[in-house]
């Protein structure tokens, strides 16, 4: 067990994630941010299996064919998409569809994207990786539209602007107007204004 190596690293993501929410004035979930990867059931798993540049749950999963640490982990944080996956009524493939994640998750969820990607890039991270990682995933992610428009609308920001500028559209344009973020019928509206004023898509 790596347990030193594992603390330091997943102390050092939380730094990072609670460094970039209070950038942005969410500072309980900055506090709160995966309090949960200190419990035995994720910190165990992932002392056994530390590697360093990923996720240790992917190296339980390819020893047990799932991982017992992230389905812990995932009911337990909404700044995780998985979290807001339901049953439908509707008659669809599967019986389960995504529900709209609040934006103030959605927030948070950026900053848990970038923090990753500076933690297992390391001296090589760019403001590009966060994109790159999503659309590795991006067609198999059960997203919600509002979700998926909102996330790939800030992935894109932070691509072509940095993560200074990221956060200033955030502080301006989300946080100062979040009932209509929230709105399900106005947040198309102003993904659909933001991604034409900032010249951005994908």
């Amino acid at each position: 067990m790596k347990i030193l190596q594992h603390f330091k690293t997943i102390t050092y993501h939380k730094w990072l994630v609670m460094k970039g929410c209070f950038s942005i004035g969410l500072y309980q979930q900055g506090i709160c941010h995966d309090l949960s990867k200190y419990s035995p059931t994720e910190f165990l798993v992932g002392a056994r299996f530390f590697q360093g540049n990923r996720s240790p749950n992917n190296t339980e999963r390819e020893e047990k064919g799932y991982s017992a640490s992230w389905l812990h982990h995932k009911g337990r944080n909404k700044h995780h998409y998985e979290y807001w996956i339901d049953y439908s009524v509707k008659d669809i493939e599967g019986g389960m569809a995504p529900a709209p994640m609040p934006v103030k998750y959605i927030l948070e969820m950026i900053m848990d994207r970038i923090a990753a990607s500076k933690v297992y890039a390391k001296d090589n991270y760019t403001q590009h990786h966060p994109l790159e990682y999503y659309k590795l995933g991006k067609e198999h992610a059960p997203l919600h539209p509002k979700t998926r428009s909102t996330l790939e609308l800030l992935l894109l920001i932070l691509d072509k602007y940095g993560e200074k500028e990221m956060v200033l559209f955030i502080k301006k344009k989300i946080l100062h107007n979040q009932e209509m973020w929230d709105n399900q019928n106005k947040w198309p509206i102003l993904v659909k204004k933001y991604l034409k004023q900032y010249g951005v898509h994908l």
